[in-house]
C-alpha cells in the first residue's frame, strides 16, 4: 500500500506534477518499498493525501501502467507487477527457461487438434497444402500472471502428447523425450498491438504493446519439426543477446 509512502511535490517546478508522483512511485518500486503484487491505494485516497486532483493521479498512474510497473485488475485495484522475464535467445522453450530462472511456469491448453495445413505453413513445414498437421495453442504463465500467447504448427505423427502433457512439461522437452533432435532454428522478434482476443488472454488493454516471435526449428536432418507464432507482454517479458566482434 503506498499509505507510508513519502512523495514530495515541488508545486513551484516546472516538471509536471503528475509526472513528480509517477517518478517516485517508480523509484520505491526499484528500491524494493513496493514490493512486486503491492497494491496501490485508490485515486480518491491518493488524490486527497497529495492535495491533488484525482485526473492528476490518473495520469501517473497510468503513466507507470505504459512503463509496466504497475497493472490494473478488476476487482483487485492496481498492483506492482511481477519482475520482467528476460530470456537469452538460445534455442530453448519458454517453459525450460521459467524453470530454470526459478519462476515456475504454468501452462493452459487453448486448442490441440489436426487440422488441414494452409499454404504458408505447409510450405514452412514442407507438407501438401490440405494434409493434416498438428496446431497447438496454449496461454503460458508465470508467477500466476499471463505472460504469452503460444501458437504452433507441427508434422502429423512428430510424437504424441496429451493437454496434460502439455500442462506440464515443455513442447521442447516432449519433442525430445520423442526422439526429436532439434537442432537450429529461424526465428524473427518484432512487435505490434494486441487483438482484442490477445489483450483479454493475456490480461492486458486493447492495443498494449506485445512482442512477436515467429521461429521455425529444424532436426539434425535438416526437416522442419515445428514452426511457432507466440506473442509476449512487453511489459513482463524481454529478450537478451549476447554481441561478439568479430
Amino acid at each position: 500500500m503506498t499509505a507510508n509512502l513519502a512523495i514530495e511535490l515541488d508545486r513551484s517546478s516546472p516538471v509536471p506534477l503528475y509526472f513528480q508522483v509517477a517518478e517516485q512511485i517508480a523509484e520505491a518500486i526499484r528500491r524494493g518499498d513496493l514490493a512486486p503484487g503491492s497494491r496501490l491505494d485508490n485515486e480518491i485516497l491518493l488524490a486527497d493525501k497529495l492535495g491533488l486532483s484525482r485526473p492528476t493521479i490518473r495520469q501517473a498512474i497510468q503513466y507507470l501502467v505504459d512503463k509496466g510497473l504497475l497493472v490494473r485488475k478488476r476487482g483487485v485495484g492496481t498492483q506492482v507487477v511481477h519482475g520482467q522475464v528476460k530470456r537469452s535467445v538460445e534455442l530453448t522453450s519458454l517453459y525450460d527457461d521459467l524453470r530454470r530462472t526459478g519462476q515456475e511456469p504454468a501452462t493452459q491448453v487453448l486448442t490441440l487438434e489436426p487440422r488441414p495445413a494452409e499454404e504458408d505453413i505447409a510450405a514452412i513445414l514442407g507438407v501438401e497444402t490440405g494434409s493434416q498437421i498438428l496446431h497447438l495453442e496454449r496461454l503460458r504463465f508465470a508467477a500466476g500472471e499471463p505472460l504469452a500467447v503460444m501458437h504452433n504448427w507441427l508434422p502429423i505423427g512428430l510424437a504424441t502428447f496429451t493437454a496434460e502433457d502439455l500442462e506440464s512439461r515443455g513442447l521442447y522437452d516432449l519433442l525430445r523425450g520423442a526422439g526429436v533432435r532439434m537442432r537450429v532454428a529461424n526465428q524473427r522478434i518484432g512487435a505490434r498491438a494486441a487483438t482484442p482476443a490477445e489483450a483479454k488472454l493475456l490480461e492486458e488493454r486493447r492495443g498494449a504493446p506485445l512482442l512477436t516471435m515467429v521461429r521455425t526449428t529444424y532436426d539434425d536432418q535438416g526437416r522442419a519439426v515445428e514452426h511457432g507464432s507466440h506473442v509476449y507482454r512487453a511489459s513482463h517479458y524481454s529478450l537478451e543477446v549476447t554481441l561478439i566482434e568479430r
